[in-house]
């Protein structure tokens, strides 16, 4: 597994991992026990301090989403509540509501504008969060 990192986003990077697993694991990519990649190992991948994965990983810590095994790094969690359809929803919202700016600000009709995101959802070529 693999995170999508995007160094110029304007979102830090520690966020964008935090974010990511959030999504794996409400989608049920994720599963209890499921190992994450160790911090050395996606410092190296995406060229990144690995300062920065260890405060992503240590704020899901403490949110309850991950668990440390001796021996084994981060796994998921054991106990996690099922996400309902109105939290995946409320984890999308953001990045639609961006996406309707940004389609507001080039002037495109709404009926364009849902028309290239179905086609989006659609493309079996779209790069995928979990590589």
């Amino acid at each position: 597994m693999n995170f999508d990192i995007a160094p110029t986003s304007p979102v830090p990077i520690y966020r964008q991992i935090v974010e990511q697993v959030r999504r794996l694991v409400a989608s049920g990519q994720l599963k209890p026990g499921g190992e994450l990649p160790s911090v050395r190992a996606v410092a190296q991948h995406h060229a990144i301090n690995p300062m920065t994965v260890s405060k992503a990983y240590s704020m899901l810590e403490a949110e309850g989403l991950l668990a440390r095994r001796r021996g084994l790094g981060m796994v998921i969690a054991d106990a996690q509540p099922a996400s309902t359809p109105q939290d995946k929803a409320a984890m999308l919202l953001p990045a639609l509501q961006a996406a309707v700016q940004m389609a507001r600000q080039l002037g495109m009709q709404p009926a364009d504008a849902l028309t290239l995101f179905e086609q989006c959802l659609n493309d079996p070529s779209a790069k995928e969060d979990h590589d």
